[in-house]
């Protein structure tokens, strides 16, 4: 069946995933598949199987994914990442603390959709970021979830990069819609 998924054949790579998600040992082949394949309807095939199986394992499979250069894999990787809200929790912090940019800012994204209770303070916790552009996906994410226990870190933010006017906008916006709520 592993052999199926790198057939030239796209109706054959999705009958090797419909025949992998049964096995317990599908998750590593379809992962590995997904970080290759070009093919949108075989990539949503992929990802509907690893949702399905929502595992520890599938979360530890999909997370170097918002590694990837190739977006449709990162954003596969963060849609089946945040239908798994309880596996990924013990995973938020290491990633918001991750040495690369990019990862930070992927993991503010998918906290502003990932359904956890503690996605906003998350969000709130990434405010503290050195880089601008992870405080501003976390800024846009608390625009999306976040509530009045949020206002302090942000209104904070702009001292923290004066002169840059975007984040004082989003700053400004996100708050507005915090105090409409």
């Amino acid at each position: 069946m592993v052999d199926l998924l790198a057939s030239p054949s796209g109706a054959d790579r999705r009958a090797a995933v419909r025949g992998l998600e049964a096995h317990a040992d599908g998750v590593a082949p379809l992962c590995a598949r997904l970080a290759e394949e070009n093919a949108p309807s075989v990539r949503e095939a992929i990802m509907a199987a690893l949702i399905r199986r929502r595992s520890p394992e599938v979360v530890t499979a999909l997370l170097p994914l918002l590694r990837s250069e190739g977006a449709p894999q990162r954003n596969a990787a963060l849609e089946g990442l945040a239908a798994m809200p309880d596996e990924v929790a013990p995973h938020v912090e290491q990633l918001l603390r991750d040495a690369d940019d990019d990862v930070r800012i992927f993991t503010a994204n998918l906290l502003s959709v990932l359904p956890h209770p503690r996605a906003a303070a998350w969000l709130v916790a990434a405010l503290d970021d050195a880089h601008v552009n992870v405080c501003a996906a976390a800024t846009d994410g608390l625009a999306e979830i976040g509530d009045e226990t949020a206002l302090p870190a942000l209104l904070a933010l702009p001292d923290r990069f004066p002169g840059d006017s975007f984040i004082a906008f989003a700053v400004q916006v996100t708050a507005q819609r915090i105090n409409r709520c």
